[in-house]
């Protein structure tokens, strides 16, 4: 139930503003955080996810969050999707969302890359939680597109978000001033997310996340009946 509350109250967090937001940010937030993203998915599938992260100045952070991403369900007074992380035949749950809001994957996906933005380049996961809540209610770079899942061709649309970009302490953000923030989504892909994605170039201003900077990403890989 604890973890259930927190990912509840994570989603508060991100919450938009009706009068702060324009036109086009509430369509940015209305993708992302699409409500009943979950309800054309049977009680009986597993989706699997896969994560893997690259971090220069954390290799060890890197090798322990990179793994896969197990959602499932859970009947009772209400349905809940729970998400377990799964490594080396190891495995710990992330916490229980209830299923009928959406899919849990987005909220795991900003506070991850929250957590790592802290520890690696320091600074409080608070002020990094508020920029990338800010980035929500602005206008946002949002792109159609198609991409191959199982063999056959599906249209998406990605949405990026850069949070620090204006931000005045960028430069004390240790390559995570430039970070970027890609979603992409489906109504093909079982649960709406096909990958999340987040890119940082690294304190030297490397491009790209290669050897030298931060990535982090999230992709569906499959559905199947428990």
């Amino acid at each position: 139930m604890r973890k259930t509350l927190a990912l509840v109250a994570a989603l508060g967090c991100f919450a938009v503003s009706g009068g702060a937001a324009t036109t086009e940010a509430e369509q940015t937030y209305d993708l992302l955080f699409k409500g009943g993203t979950l309800d054309a998915v049977s009680r009986d599938a597993e989706l699997t996810y896969s994560r893997e992260v690259r971090n220069a100045a954390s290799p060890e952070a890197a090798a322990r969050d990179t793994g896969a991403i197990a959602l499932s369900f859970e009947e009772g007074e209400a349905v809940l999707a729970t998400l377990e992380f799964r490594q080396d035949g190891k495995h710990r749950t992330l916490g229980s969302f209830p299923a009928s809001v959406g899919n849990p994957m987005i909220m795991v996906f900003y506070e991850s890359v929250i957590r790592d933005m802290a520890e690696t380049a320091g600074g409080s996961p608070f002020y990094i939680r508020n920029r990338v809540k800010e980035a929500l209610v602005q206008p946002a770079e949002i792109e159609t597109g198609e991409a191959v899942l199982d063999g056959e061709t599906v249209a998406t649309q990605t949405v990026t978000l850069r949070p620090f970009v204006d931000d005045p302490n960028r430069d004390r953000m240790m390559g995570f001033g430039d970070l970027e923030l890609r979603v992409t989504m489906s109504e093909e892909v079982p649960g709406w997310y096909l990958s999340l994605v987040a890119e940082a170039p690294g304190a030297e201003g490397a491009e790209g996340a290669g050897e030298e900077g931060y990535l982090s990403a999230m992709r569906f890989e499959q559905v199947s009946e428990q």
